[in-house]
């Protein structure tokens, strides 16, 4: 993607598996950077993440994740500042991948993460940013 005279926008992408080392403010930090927005945490690396409604997460926002579904057995959805219930539709299209889905607060996900990333399990994270 192209923007403006010499400027080039990437999608968001850190090749590899990294522990989040912070949250708030809107974003993350994690392997020495930062990212304004939320993320998918994914065994191919770690993504910018934009779900079409934060409030309502669906399947379409996880296309990143069934490509890899073979390689992830739990995924853990931070939802914000609030525990909010993955959708019934949702959390039946992950069951029928094989993935264990986690809701949890974004806070309680990002510690889960990087417990879970150091026991080198298959897990993902889908995390919504909070303020």
């Amino acid at each position: 993607m192209k923007s403006g005279p010499g400027i080039i926008i990437r999608e968001a992408h850190f090749p590899g598996r990294a522990p989040i080392e912070a949250y708030g403010n809107g974003g993350f930090r994690f392997a020495d950077m930062s990212h304004r927005g939320s993320l998918l945490c994914l065994p191919s690396g770690i993504y910018g993440w934009e779900p079409q409604d934060k409030q309502a997460l669906a399947a379409g926002d996880f296309g990143k994740l069934f490509a890899e579904m073979d390689a992830v057995e739990i995924l853990l959805v931070g939802t914000g500042v609030d525990l909010r219930p993955v959708p019934a539709a949702l959390r039946s299209r992950l069951k029928e991948a094989g993935i264990a889905c986690e809701p949890m607060a974004t806070g309680s996900a990002v510690r889960t993460y990087n417990v879970l990333l150091a026991d080198q399990r298959a897990v993902a994270a889908a995390l919504v940013a909070v303020d």
